[in-house]
């Protein structure tokens, strides 16, 4: 089975594309990172990177993604909104339903919606959380600029409801293929290494050195292996050149999303059906794959 990890966005273009990380997950080895000591070897899941893709439209996408024969996926965007707010305008209460209704508004909507109901709520508390957010630090999902993932959420998930993916957690229907998509977020596994410094920018004026520093030493650090999850990643010279060298960061993004996915991989493997998601976890709201693993507080 094919790991795949997708820096999404909501309007691709080819200033901004999609970009995916199409890996594979090799069997356990033990640490050979250049900064790992024979007194300190850990056991990790060799995540293989084959290509990055980029994508400049939807349609791109879905090709590419329905005809793979089997994968599993972290995307880059929320799969829920947050159960508060879905209460408070009195939207439908399940998943599915949830986002039917969500999806059939405009961005235009969306927009005025949200825009409304947090200029209703107090200083400090204009937006409603998931959950998972709160725990990953990720932006609310309802949040529609700097960034939009209200409206990554409102074209990503029709996307996987085409695929007739198997949303982990929230969504399967009868005789699915083998796609499972898990909701991924690369700024939690970024902050191991280099905390809330940034490491990109899609601004020209501001891809500066310090950036690029940060994303060798991001990269420098998945190499050797990412012991929450114990995976490291292998990829080629040229991959790896890509990752340090893409100032907006969408190559490495994609990356950090494959190994979020190929945890959740090796939690299935292991028996888990329900790949690494909490048993407990918010079925409206879904959950960040690796949320609780991956939290430095």
């Amino acid at each position: 089975m094919l790991v795949l990890g997708c820096d999404f966005t909501s309007s691709p273009s080819k200033r901004k594309p999609i970009v995916v990380c199409e890996a594979t997950l090799l069997p356990d080895s033990f640490n050979h990172g250049q900064n790992s000591s024979s007194a300190d070897k850990n056991t990790y899941s060799v995540l293989n990177v084959r290509q990055l893709h980029s994508f400049i439209s939807f349609t791109q996408l879905l090709d590419y993604l329905k005809n793979l024969p089997a994968w599993v996926a972290g995307f880059d965007f929320p799969f829920g909104l947050p159960s508060q707010l879905v209460q408070d305008l009195a939207w439908p209460n399940t998943w599915l339903a949830s986002m039917q209704h969500y999806t059939a508004f405009s961005r235009a909507d969306i927009r005025a919606q949200f825009k409304a109901y947090c200029d209703a709520r107090p200083v400090g508390q204009k937006f409603a959380h998931r959950a998972t957010d709160l725990i990953a630090k990720s932006s609310p999902s309802m949040k529609w600029v700097n960034p939009p993932v209200a409206y990554m959420m409102h074209a990503g998930v029709p996307l996987l409801l085409e695929l007739n993916a198997q949303i982990v957690g929230l969504h399967q229907t009868s005789n699915p293929p083998p796609f499972f998509a898990l909701e991924a977020y690369p700024g939690m596994l970024a902050r191991h290494w280099v905390g809330n410094k940034s490491y990109k920018s899609d601004d020209i004026q501001k891809q500066d050195q310090s950036r690029y520093l940060m994303r060798q030493k991001m990269v420098q650090g998945v190499v050797n292996g990412y012991q929450p999850l114990g995976i490291q990643l292998q990829a080629s010279q040229q991959h790896l050149s890509v990752l340090q060298n893409d100032a907006s960061a969408d190559s490495l993004d994609a990356c950090l999303c494959a190994i979020s996915a190929a945890w959740a991989l090796k939690q299935y493997q292991s028996g888990d059906l329900l790949w690494g998601l909490s048993n407990n976890m918010n079925r409206l709201e879904g959950e960040i794959i690796s949320a609780l693993q991956c939290r430095l507080d």
